[in-house]
């Protein structure tokens, strides 16, 4: 019986399904903050009349990006997670939050979190499609992919469907220049984001 269980504990052991308490060799967990290094923008002078209110709903991604890890593929049509590296938040929320932020710093619009009290003129929905270092050669590069839709609330209709894409270079092959190339794919897609925005006003 023992002559059974010993191989098997350590195919569980290699794959990572067995955890025997801390492992002093093991690399140190790191945390990175997805940010928007853009400088903030001068804010644009109120129009006359009522400023447009905008609600922003918060931005959703596929099942698999639903998570604090960093997503990597090193071949086509497949998808890893890092294993020592983490985001603070998940990128579908924070991403929400980057994008309310550059939208109220832009001050044409009345920005506001959707499905609260206030009533909005136009609902901005979007969903983080792909989000991921494509590692397939060295060092690789960030992809971004963002479909975002605006509707008018007032007369029940669909203004605009686009989907904005970003591939920015890693400048280096592991989970800390993927980090960074994130922020500028992400600063990149908000600046896209908010030129497309500003057509409708």
């Amino acid at each position: 019986m023992k002559r059974l269980l010993a191989p098997a504990m350590l195919a569980l052991t290699l794959t990572g399904c067995v955890n025997f308490g801390e492992q002093p060799n093991a690399p140190a967990m790191v945390y990175y903050v997805l940010a928007d290094p853009a400088p903030a923008p001068v804010a644009a002078p109120v129009r006359g009349g009522a400023v447009p209110t905008l609600l922003v709903l918060d931005t959703t991604t596929g099942s698999f990006y639903d998570t604090d890890q960093l997503v990597f593929s090193r071949s086509a049509g497949t998808r890893g997670q890092y294993q020592y590296a983490r985001w603070t938040e998940r990128p579908g929320k924070r991403f929400a939050d980057l994008m309310r932020a550059r939208l109220d710093r832009q001050g044409a619009w009345q920005v506001s979190a959707a499905g609260g009290y206030v009533r909005g003129d136009v609902l901005l929905d979007t969903v983080l499609i792909e989000f991921y270092h494509d590692a397939a050669s060295e060092p690789g590069q960030v992809r971004l992919a963002l479909r975002a839709e605006l509707v008018d609330l007032k007369q029940r209709k669909l203004l605009g469907r686009r989907v904005f894409e970003q591939q920015v270079p890693v400048p280096s092959y592991d989970a800390a220049g993927a980090a960074e190339a994130s922020n500028l794919a992400v600063s990149r897609a908000l600046d896209d984001l908010t030129a497309w925005l500003a057509t409708f006003q």
